[in-house]
């Protein structure tokens, strides 16, 4: 029977049940809203595009043999014909030089000097 004396247990395990869910709810949506507030942005410039600057590879295998685009060059006659082609491209543009690391660095550094020479300042040697 049921008497006045006896202390009742509270039992709290489905209240931390339903609080934990709550929570987990709470932290999977919280990431997901955006608030949306109004924000007069300034009006910019339509007239100035930003372009990307040209990119120009230039590629030594180990047997001395340059490539640029289409073209195939022999390291002893590089230089010329790369100043004959240069008229071609941009002397604004980059140069990047890719050259196999068995080469002797005479060999590069003759490259990058026809390159230089042809009035290209931004040259650069590509590594792994």
């Amino acid at each position: 029977m049921f008497s006045w004396d006896d202390s009742p247990d509270l039992n709290i395990t489905p209240l931390v049940d339903v609080m934990l869910v709550l929570m987990a709810i709470l932290m999977v949506t919280a990431p997901t809203i955006t608030f949306q507030e109004k924000i007069a942005l300034p009006t910019g410039s339509k007239s100035v595009k930003v372009t990307k600057p040209k990119t120009l590879t230039i590629r030594m295998d180990k047997d001395k043999t340059i490539y640029l685009k289409n073209d195939t060059y022999g390291l002893d006659t590089f230089a010329d014909d790369f100043v004959n082609s240069a008229i071609k491209y941009d002397k604004d543009s980059e140069i990047y030089i890719r050259a196999d690391e068995s080469l002797a660095y005479k060999n590069v550094m003759y490259l990058l000097k026809s390159v230089k020479s042809a009035g290209f300042e931004k040259v650069s040697l590509i590594t792994e």
